[in-house]
């Protein structure tokens, strides 16, 4: 990944769409679809036709790109992302959060679906993340360093920004509606977890489980974006009262709370 071929997919998306300079970044996660009907949709560019784009593998991500409105703020929005366990690196996965910012982007909102650890948390639930756990392999800022990407040492001790924290959870509360905070962690996956390693993922501060959304919140925060993350609560992940579980249902979980979500997002892009 090069600052040029960031420039190049800069180019092509601009041209498709005659717009150089966007607000508001999304990136939809596993099951969250209905953040598309809140846009006024003016183009949609499937990811293969876009310039060194990498191109989405999992079924249940559409792999296209969005470019619209919401009320006068100019959006991009990914519809599917990218994991470390497609086989991508993380520099793959981050491109087109760095794609975002060159297109002027100062703020990144993403979703994702994850496991409820915290017993408080029921299928269902929105929890803000407020801090995250790095259990990745491997971290998209590692290799040689280009000063145009931002600093190689990126302080993270508010990763996500809180500003739009307190906004969301003010719009929450307006709608009478029960949305948590806390800690989320980043695991390889593509296996869910077992018993011991639940036990022992919460036991260290993690509220929610999932296979995304850090590489991504690590990038963004080298760009200078103010970041924000939700995760969609689609199983409860009680050790001590473990199911089988399996892709479509948590689909389901997620579509189910889909809408509650897209909402309150959109109010949150009406107030930034």
């Amino acid at each position: 990944m090069t600052f040029e071929q960031i420039n190049v997919c800069k180019a092509y998306i601009s041209k498709i769409c005659g717009i150089s300079n966007f607000d508001i970044g999304i990136i939809m996660g596993t099951g969250l679809e209905a953040m598309k009907e809140k846009i006024n949709v003016t183009h949609t560019i499937a990811y293969s036709d876009i310039p060194h784009f990498p191109v989405a593998t999992v079924s249940f991500h559409k792999g296209q790109l969005l470019i619209g409105t919401i009320g006068k703020k100019q959006i991009i929005a990914m519809q599917g992302r990218f994991h470390y366990y497609e086989g991508y690196s993380m520099q793959q996965i981050t491109f087109p959060v760095r794609v975002m910012a060159a297109l002027g982007v100062h703020t990144l909102l993403v979703s994702n679906a994850a496991g409820g650890m915290n017993p408080a948390f029921k299928k269902g639930d929105l929890m803000v993340i407020n801090d995250h756990i790095n259990l990745l392999p491997d971290n998209p800022l590692r290799g040689i360093s280009d000063p145009q990407f931002g600093e190689r040492f990126v302080d993270m001790c508010t990763p996500y920004n809180e500003a739009l924290i307190e906004k969301f959870t003010a719009l929450s509360k307006t709608a009478s509606l029960t949305v948590h905070t806390g800690t989320y962690v980043s695991v390889m996956g593509p296996n869910l977890e077992t018993k011991a390693e639940y036990r022992w993922l919460h036991s260290m501060g993690a509220d929610a489980v999932g296979m995304s959304t850090v590489p991504e919140i690590i990038v963004g925060n080298q760009c200078g974006l103010k970041c924000f993350a939700v995760s969609v609560i689609t199983d409860e992940c009680d050790p001590n009262n473990l199911k089988p579980i399996n892709i479509a249902e948590i689909i389901a979980v997620a579509g189910k709370s889909d809408l509650i979500f897209s909402n309150l997002l959109t109010q949150l892009i009406e107030v930034i």
